[in-house]
């Protein structure tokens, strides 16, 4: 596991570990404490990329597109809670970790690779602001872009304030978009019969697809990655095996609220472009600009469209505050080079600002909503190298010690990297094909420019997904030669002052009592161990207040009692979620000498299927293990 890192090191510093959370009370109290760094998270999950992506996605479609939104929340929700298990436990933010993983001339690349992403992402917050501003006092689009300049500025103010401000002003953001969109759906009234459909996974054509990896991208966002994961830093945890347990936990319970409101909000514009355009033939609609005009005549309410344009400036301005954060974290991250927050801020905005006053002055206001939607896809073209340097680091067990992810984790993330991968691929593939087809005077630069960088970045990505793994190979095929039997020395006998039994409630539970006793004598205290596993303890821990748990508690203080009136000191302690992980936690968690386990007798598919606990037990603590039957 990663050790502490000092002061200078740690990702945005002046918010660093700020927040306690280590707080008396239940379980809600707790919860309070953590909740925060998703929403900050989530607001990038509805900037007006996101409005841009589905409102095409609604009015070309239909309903047809909302299993992608689903996908790609279901997504969000496992890389983000992958994010926040490298900064609770290794202490770094994605950069940071890739830069631990890489050789330096590659992260180059990949701080180029995010900067653009970072430029990408802020290009629709900027354009996106200055559309709202423009519906609802009539700014040109190349005023209201330069307005957004000194937005910055506002997070400045903010950080002064403290991390929690920040997060309430985040949140009170979130509310006015929710609420604004919660009074359009219900003006729209969607067919809920037709809008079932659209969970059917279905992708009609390339222009679907196109519009697909732009929900995709809008979605899932590599400078999310890189946030969430220096955003957990900013709790006050304990180090120890049970504190970042419980930290990981709370943090994907925020994850799941936070994510959950946004897959809400995106849902909620897909269906109203889908319910209103769609349905009445405006089939073209992918400029805010046009939905916003769209919706007085065909709701019928005239303070539709101003809760369209003041949903649409709370988004672009609180996906701005996290942007620019994002930004100064992938710089600090991936370079170690720290420069003044104010002028960092104004880079990353400017490195947007730019382009967009550049483009609607040479093409035009029309030109924006065509920006909003390639801007969200280059955000997903970028995400496979934020999302493979993640999971490569959280699934090694020498950085992330017994914190890296199991199986099913694994499973989803690289199935999750395969699907975005394969799509990115499909679409550039079929770009480049017609590029390539069309003959014109810059067909040179595609041929001899574009085409190699592509292939160079391609070979990047085979390289950043492959390296850790050979690496992984080589090292565990470096083994130590074995030994020459050199005797038996003398030494001590063993004593067992504290005996640890892991009881499951079944026939095996009194062989298991029976040499412990034997074992120990009574001169030793016995620790009666027993892991609760039911859903509920699995995702609240010891917050669980159930009946299972109940039960399972009295059921442990009966073993106990009758062992105190046989003479023996002892002592229960329950623990919660997989057995697996439950019993060596608590077993290394109050220092005992030996642990004594029931086997099951288990043979053949039930051994697969019933006997894996003793093997994952064994491996997992520090100290003898005796099995008996």
């Amino acid at each position: 596991m990663a050790s502490k890192m000092k002061h200078s090191d740690v990702s945005l510093s002046e918010v660093h570990g700020s927040v306690e959370t280590n707080v008396k009370g239940g379980f809600w109290k707790r919860l309070m404490a953590f909740l925060g760094p998703a929403y900050l998270v989530s607001v990038g999950y509805m900037d007006p990329g996101n409005w841009a992506t589905d409102l095409a996605g609604g009015s070309r479609f239909g309903y047809s597109l909302l299993w992608v939104l689903v996908m790609s929340n279901l997504i969000a929700l496992l890389l983000q809670s992958l994010s926040a298990r490298l900064g609770v436990v290794a202490q770094r933010d994605l950069a940071q970790a890739s830069r631990e993983l890489y050789h330096p001339w590659v992260n180059i690349f990949l701080y180029i690779l995010a900067e653009i992403a970072i430029a990408a992402c802020d290009l629709a917050e900027v354009v996106g602001m200055a559309i709202g501003l423009q519906l609802l006092f009539g700014l040109p689009l190349i005023w209201g872009v330069g307005i957004s300049v000194f937005d910055t500025f506002l997070l400045l103010f903010l950080m002064q304030w403290g991390i929690r401000k920040m997060e309430a002003f985040i949140i009170a953001l979130i509310l006015i978009i929710g609420g604004a969109f919660l009074v359009q759906m219900f003006l729209a009234k969607p067919v809920m019969s037709e809008l079932v459909t659209g969970f059917i996974p279905s992708i009609t054509n390339s222009e679907a697809l196109f519009i697909a990896i732009g929900i995709i991208g809008a979605t899932v966002m590599p400078h999310n990655l890189y946030l969430h994961s220096a955003l957990v830093q900013t709790r006050k945890i304990e180090r120890t095996e049970k504190g970042l347990r419980r930290a990981i936990r709370f943090n994907i319970a925020d994850s799941a609220i936070a994510l959950n409101l946004a897959l809400f909000t995106n849902a909620a514009i897909l269906i109203l472009a889908a319910a209103v355009f769609h349905k009445q033939g405006y089939t073209g609609v992918s400029e805010i600009q046009d939905a916003h005009r769209l919706l007085e005549p065909l709701l019928g309410k005239s303070y539709a469209p101003t809760l369209f344009a003041i949903a649409l400036i709370a988004a672009g301005q609180s996906s701005t505050i996290t942007g620019t954060l994002a930004g100064q974290i992938v710089m600090e991250g991936y370079l170690n080079l720290r420069i003044a927050p104010w002028l960092r801020r104004i880079i990353t905005r400017l490195l947007a600002v730019v382009p967009a006053m550049l483009t609607i002055w040479l093409a035009g206001e029309g030109s924006t909503g065509h920006m909003l939607v390639l801007s969200q896809v280059i955000l997903s073209l970028q995400l496979g190298f934020a999302v493979i340097p993640l999971l490569h680091y959280v699934s090694d067990k020498r950085r992330m010690g017994r914190f890296a992810i199991g199986f099913w984790a694994k499973f989803g993330g690289w199935l999750s990297a395969i699907i975005i991968v394969g799509l990115n691929i499909q679409l550039v593939v079929g770009e480049f094909q017609g590029w390539l087809s069309s003959e014109g005077p810059y067909h040179w630069v595609l041929q001899y420019v574009v085409l190699p960088l592509v292939l160079m970045t391609g070979f990047i990505l085979l390289y950043i997904t492959v390296m850790p793994l050979l690496r992984r190979v080589y090292e565990s095929r470096t083994r130590t030669p074995h030994g020459t039997f050199t005797g038996l020395q003398k030494g001590v006998v063993p004593e067992y002052k504290r005996v640890a039994v892991s009881l499951d409630f079944s026939e095996a539970d009194q062989m298991a009592l029976r040499h412990a006793l034997q074992l120990g004598g009574k001169k030793a205290e016995y620790l009666l161990i027993h892991a609760v596993e039911t859903a509920g303890a699995l995702v609240m821990g010891s917050d669980i207040q159930d009946y299972e748990t109940e039960k399972d508690r009295n059921e442990m203080e009966q073993y106990a009692a009758h062992i105190r009136s046989l003479g023996y000191q002892c002592t229960v302690f329950i623990g919660y979620g997989s057995a697996k992980k439950a019993i060596p936690l608590l077993v290394n968690e109050h220092a005992a000498d030996i642990l004594v386990m029931g086997a099951h007798g288990h043979t053949g598919i039930m051994d697969l299927i019933l006997g894996t606990t003793v093997d994952a037990v064994r491996h997992a603590v520090k100290v003898p293990v005796m099995i008996v039957r």
